[in-house]
């Protein structure tokens, strides 16, 4: 690098000096962020956090085909009237042209001004629709009357009260697993006489987790885990009925002595001793090689459903985690999120 300033590329040739061209690129860059046919065109770079203002600079309009046909009618009209020279002709026209203008004002009304916001999603298995939640807020006292929220071949319809709010769910397809990011929506009204088209896209920082789609096949085989020494272990496995204790909601509906519960002493789970208990392991390695890593992540999801629904405590084991033995919706809803996030490593791909 030279002292004056300047930089030799790799064939030695100077460059240009510091603080020329790098200086003029922010300076270009936001003046056409302040373009609205920039921002029309570009849309949105990056999902926004927290409530979107639909401000002026951000809603768009233009004359629909109805409109363009309308606009097409007035000049026909204006031209006759001056060729016939027709009085009445002059007041239908100004008439129907102001009428088109006013409607051009409630179009834009009715859309800027809004705030969107989304709301959390529940997660969903591949190939079901994730059901994202947008919630509309009109600050003003007027209504905002047929709004429509559109993202690919989604679109749901929105009245928003004077003052008031609603909450609309926007269905996304889920065709693999992972985080699945809500695309951009417009927002669009053609209200009140479809005349005009005033639009704005937003796109709220929300995403769906999306788990495997489970398979059908049975549970494998338990492991029986001996204890160590002489100690004798309590659970609530299938030895020898050692007594009752007080029913905790992680506990399987297999476990609850009805029969008590039938005598009105509230609910009770059987407890059972014996010197091993049952852990069933989910192991992604030791499924059969024949299946591809999603179908493995698939079978492994139905077997969590499975047990889960069995209250089994089962764990499981991928390369990357291992989630120990448990039971209830909270490790559920870990094993099936690690199964969603499972990304294979360098051998495996």
């Amino acid at each position: 690098m030279r002292g004056d300033g300047a930089v030799r590329g790799p064939a030695g040739r100077a460059g240009a000096p510091r603080g020329s061209a790098s200086a003029l690129s922010p300076r270009l860059q936001a003046l056409l962020e302040r373009s609205q046919a920039y921002r029309l065109f570009a849309g949105l770079r990056a999902p926004e956090a927290g409530a979107i203002f639909l401000a002026q600079r951000r809603v768009y309009i233009l004359p629909t085909r109805h409109g363009v046909v309308f606009g097409l009618a007035l000049v026909l009209m204006l031209i006759g009237s001056i060729n016939y020279q027709l009085s009445l002709g002059y007041v239908l026209t100004f008439l129907l042209a102001g009428t088109g203008l006013v409607s051009m004002l409630h179009t834009y009304r009715n859309l800027a001004h809004l705030y969107v916001s989304a709301a959390r999603v529940d997660p969903v298995f591949v190939g079901d629709q994730a059901r994202f939640r947008l919630h509309l807020e009109n600050p003003n006292a007027y209504d905002r009357t047929a709004l429509w929220l559109r993202t690919g071949e989604s679109a749901v319809a929105a009245d928003v009260g004077a003052r008031g709010s609603a909450t609309v769910q926007l269905p996304v397809a889920a065709p693999r697993r992972g985080y699945l990011q809500l695309p951009r929506v417009t927002v669009e009204t053609r209200f009140p006489l479809a005349l005009f088209r005033a639009w704005s896209y937003v796109q709220p920082a929300v995403r769906a987790l999306v788990y495997p789609r489970p398979d059908d096949a049975p549970l494998p085989p338990a492991q029986l885990i001996p204890d160590t020494g002489a100690a004798v272990s309590a659970g609530i496995g299938a030895d020898d009925f050692a007594g009752l204790r007080p029913y905790q909601p992680t506990d399987s509906p297999r476990h609850i002595a009805w029969k008590s519960v039938a005598r009105g002493n509230g609910m009770l789970t059987k407890v059972f001793a014996g010197r091993g208990a049952e852990e069933l392991w989910l192991d992604l390695a030791a499924l059969p090689p024949a299946l591809d890593l999603e179908q493995k992540l698939s079978r492994l999801a139905g077997w969590v459903l499975h047990a889960e629904r069995e209250g089994y405590a089962y764990g499981l084991r991928l390369p990357d985690k291992t989630l120990s033995p448990a039971h209830g919706p909270a490790h559920r809803d870990d094993c099936l999120k690690a199964l969603a996030l499972h990304e294979p490593g360098p051998a495996a791909r």
